[in-house]
């Protein structure tokens, strides 16, 4: 009797399109050039507009909203969400801090929730189909904020969602180093995915089953990258990156690699975007 065939499906993702042209431009030549197929778009962020224009340039690119309530600006006024930004429309840049103030301090829950209907708005105005939906440190999943989305889900139009969960005992095989941070965001996000998968079940929200990258913080580097696609599980995963020809060009240089554009192949790993989950 033959063994069934293996089938591997990857969303090969770029986080924080529009924050500058030089992500913007890694993001458009690793979609060209290599296995980038999607890209998380900041839409408030300073080069918003070129990014949507590239964006219709490029069609085969899943764009999706890239949700910022911190390190980031505001959609709203400082005037309308005073409790989120400063004068200059600026969400803190304090995780931490950020993180306890949602949770603790129920009266900012509308002015979270004003601000996050209107950067799906903002998305909606660009035009572009909303392949995904994350947040920007995967706030996303921060329960208070989790629940303002899955409350709206239908509203929003939200269909694909990243559920990050980075499972550590495969992160271990492919990287070494930086023990306490790989442990500690494995740990936090199990717990926070768990939390949210039944609520996904039940909207009927489509997700990967994993999500790579979250353990390795800005350092998805060729090897790391041959090491994943060579270990990647049967199904549908996502990994993403912040691709620049900056900041992280070392992850630019990953995603168009010759080397990892022929494993792919080799192996008969199918690059596809959320909307094809």
């Amino acid at each position: 009797m033959e063994r069934p065939e293996v089938v591997r499906r990857l969303i090969v993702n770029a986080d924080d399109f529009g924050r500058s042209s030089s992500i913007n431009e890694a993001v458009v030549r690793a979609h060209r050039d290599g296995i980038l197929t999607t890209a998380s778009l900041m839409v408030n962020e300073p080069a918003c507009a070129e990014a949507v224009a590239l964006a219709r340039e490029n069609p085969r690119l899943g764009v999706g909203l890239h949700l910022t309530l911190l390190c980031g600006h505001s959609t709203l006024s400082a005037e309308k969400i005073p409790g989120l930004v400063n004068a200059h429309n600026q969400f803190s840049d304090n995780p931490v801090a950020v993180g306890f103030r949602y949770f603790a301090r129920k009266k900012l829950r509308e002015q979270l929730q004003r601000e996050i209907h209107a950067q799906f708005d903002k998305f909606r105005a660009t035009g572009l189909p909303l392949d995904h939906v994350n947040g920007h440190l995967h706030f996303h999943l921060h329960p208070t904020l989790f629940r303002i989305l899955m409350e709206a889900a239908d509203r929003l139009g939200v269909r694909h969602l990243r559920l990050t969960r980075d499972p550590f005992w495969l992160n271990a095989r492919l990287a070494s180093g930086r023990w306490l941070y790989r442990v500690s965001h494995a740990l936090i996000y199990c717990w926070l995915a768990g939390r949210a998968h039944a609520r996904l079940l039940r909207k009927n929200i489509q997700h990967t089953r994993m999500v790579f990258g979250l353990l390795q913080n800005a350092r998805v580097d060729e090897r790391y990258l041959v090491n994943l696609l060579l270990h990647l599980p049967e199904g549908d995963s996502e990994l993403y990156s912040h691709p620049s020809l900056d900041d992280f060009k070392h992850e630019f240089d990953a995603l168009i690699s010759p080397r990892t554009q022929a494993l792919v192949e080799e192996l008969g790993i199918k690059l596809i975007r959320y909307r094809d989950l």
